[in-house]
């Protein structure tokens, strides 16, 4: 009498779908996580619209350039300080993320359960892209309503139709991601929290307040920085750039926040998938 030999159970390839909705799972479970992000927020447009109470209590109607006081109104609704906020607040978290996991020791059960690392990593960038674009959209969205509303009885505030102030607040709204994954590329590298922190503060914080637009390769090196290409993007007038023999364009802004992002992600992969765990 023959016997039948079982089949070995194949366990199914997870989805990708299913990975990111782990990971949207293990992102919120930090419960430090809401808060960081909904206090940063209530700060960024507690001092933007400070900035802009500051305007409306000072400017005369009628004083002053049109096109000055359009930069200013819009300066004042997402200014340096909020930008510092919102790099390092990104920044932070996107570092924490993922060297959280290395220093827990949680990410060889991540990597037990799915075994393919790059889609681990591509997951985690997802949703961390996700959410720290809803939390810059956020931030940079009620600070230009609230502010530019304070600012219309003076007849300077802006309309988000307006294609300039349109760019102004997607390009403060876009500078949170590129921050967090660069961060998560730091914190992949470093694998550790301390370390990934700081070294994210120095890439994005530091590192432009060494290089200067004096000469041509200096400038180039500083125009490729995220910092410097929202500084870029936020400048919509003339009157707001420094001057400078070499500056930076609109287009070349945007394209430093794309390559950083992407190039974020994929160093990241690949060190995620060559080092051992």
């Amino acid at each position: 009498m023959s016997t039948v030999t079982p089949l070995p159970r194949i366990r199914p390839r997870a989805r990708f779908g299913d990975l990111l909705a782990a990971e949207w799972l293990k992102f919120w479970s930090l419960r430090s996580i809401p808060w960081v992000l909904g206090i940063s927020t209530l700060v960024i447009i507690a001092a933007n619209f400070k900035a802009a109470r500051y305007t409306h209590d000072t400017y005369t109607p009628g004083d002053g350039d049109p096109a000055v006081m359009a930069q200013t109104a819009l300066n004042d609704s997402f200014h340096v300080g909020s930008a510092d906020i919102m790099m390092l607040v990104a920044g932070g978290l996107g570092a924490i993320v993922i060297a959280g996991e290395y220093a827990t020791g949680l990410i060889r059960t991540t990597l037990a359960a799915v075994p393919d690392r790059r889609a681990v990593l591509l997951a985690k960038a997802g949703v961390l892209a996700a959410v720290m674009t809803g939390f810059g959209a956020v931030a940079a969205g009620v600070s230009f309503g609230l502010t530019q509303a304070v600012l219309a009885d003076r007849g300077i505030g802006q309309s988000i139709a307006d294609p300039t102030a349109f760019r102004y607040v997607a390009a403060a709204a876009l500078f949170a991601p590129v921050c967090a994954l660069v961060g998560l590329c730091l914190g992949t590298l470093i694998r550790h929290s301390a370390g990934a922190v700081v070294g994210t503060v120095v890439v994005l914080f530091l590192l432009p307040s060494f290089v200067t637009e004096r000469y041509r390769w200096s400038a180039d090196v500083l125009h490729a920085l995220p910092f410097p290409a929202w500084q870029r993007l936020a400048r919509t007038t003339l009157a707001g750039l420094r001057p400078t023999d070499y500056p930076a364009t609109v287009a070349g802004a945007w394209t430093t926040y794309a390559v950083w992002a992407l190039a974020s992600v994929a160093i990241a992969m690949v060190a995620i998938q060559r080092r051992d765990h």
